[in-house]
């Protein structure tokens, strides 16, 4: 079975809403994700994951620290075998979180792993069509993992 890891940092019950919209997206699809925090996930389930979805906060203009220290802890037991691995980006911004996501697509490219769909950013006061936003993400994840695209 196909296995796709979302790791999302959610210290709010607005983050929980959009890492909650982007697994019943991937449910959509009939794919069972895996779920868990940064600091929960380590290099044994990227090793085991075929596609990845990562969800931050914005931190001073940075990914949410929680993510840095996930990175830190798989960067290297992952950066040869997991090259093209197949992954997508949110980021839940107060500003315009291009400072968050920079900080992760500097991190994947140093792992060459293969973004098949644009980061989304979620700029500003929470919004109900985030979570719309963030459904779509997972859906569109899923579905390409079932169809065979990665």
């Amino acid at each position: 079975m196909s296995k796709l890891l979302i790791i999302a940092n959610t210290p709010s019950t607005n983050t929980q809403a959009l890492r909650d919209a982007v697994v019943d997206g991937a449910q959509s699809a009939e794919i069972s994700p895996i779920v868990l925090s940064p600091f929960d996930a380590n290099a044994e389930h990227v090793l085991q994951a075929q596609a990845i979805i990562i969800g931050t906060t914005e931190n001073f203009a940075y990914m949410s620290g929680a993510l840095k220290d996930f990175f830190e802890r798989i960067y290297y037991p992952c950066l040869e075998q997991k090259q093209g691995l197949s992954m997508a980006l949110y980021v839940k911004a107060g500003n315009d979180g291009q400072g968050a996501k920079s900080s992760v697509e500097r991190i994947t490219t140093g792992l060459r792993w293969k973004h098949v769909q644009s980061p989304l950013i979620l700029s500003g006061d929470y919004k109900p069509e985030f979570a719309k936003d963030c459904y779509e993400l997972g859906a569109g994840m899923a579905e390409g993992m079932k169809m065979g695209i990665f």
